[in-house]
């Protein structure tokens, strides 16, 4: 893989990597409630989710979701609806419990990173995503399962630094809104906006 494709690949995957989707979201959210440490930690989950996908994608198995309307109709049921629990449990959350120890110790890194893990797998788009995206920058005349693992592992290290990033506007946004009335504000706007997430992913269509 020469340098010309990475500086082509590079700048397209980050792009990707920052767009605002339901794990961005979900990252916000985490953070100003559990703290940066924690929802980072979290993210593990997603970074799991991501590897499965990219491994799918490397040996051709997500080339089912293109051609089975039923199995990509069920991951996005799913997935919607995992959203739109989550969305449920930030709207009635308590915004007086955030900031002291029961308030962080309600939710485990474990437990973190279960939901990000179930947010993306979850998603067909994203996988989905994998075998439109990753092609583009394969060389088929050399050993494509290495170039999957490169490209795969550049799209790991990338989002890692986009979870950092949104886990630290997630902090920012705690700060802003520090009395109890403004982080209900928050804790709703969140709720609203995973709630938009799941609603595009239950019209969402398989290219």
């Amino acid at each position: 893989m020469d340098l010309s494709t990475l500086a082509v690949f590079i700048p397209a995957c980050f792009a990707l990597n920052m767009a605002p989707g339901p794990n961005n979201l979900l990252s916000i959210s985490n953070a100003s409630r559990y703290g940066f440490v924690r929802a980072c930690s979290g993210g593990i989950g997603r970074l799991l989710a991501f590897a499965i996908m990219i491994a799918l994608a490397a040996v051709g198995l997500t080339a089912v979701l293109h051609t089975s309307e039923l199995l990509f109709l069920g991951i996005k049921l799913v997935g919607a609806g995992y959203l739109f629990y989550l969305a449920v449990q930030l709207w009635r959350a308590r915004p007086e419990g955030d900031d002291n120890e029961a308030g962080l110790a309600s939710m485990s890194r474990a437990g973190l990173a279960r939901q990000e893990f179930l947010v993306a797998i979850g998603n067909p788009k994203a996988i989905l995503l994998f075998t439109a995206f990753l092609p583009q920058f394969v060389d088929r005349t050399g050993t494509v399962t290495q170039q999957f693992a490169v490209l795969g592992g550049l799209f790991l290290v990338l989002e890692c630094i986009a979870i950092g990033l949104y886990c630290y506007m997630g902090i920012y946004a705690r700060r802003l809104f520090a009395r109890p009335s403004g982080k209900r504000l928050f804790n709703r706007m969140c709720a609203g906006l995973l709630a938009s997430a799941a609603s595009f992913l239950l019209v969402a269509r398989r290219a």
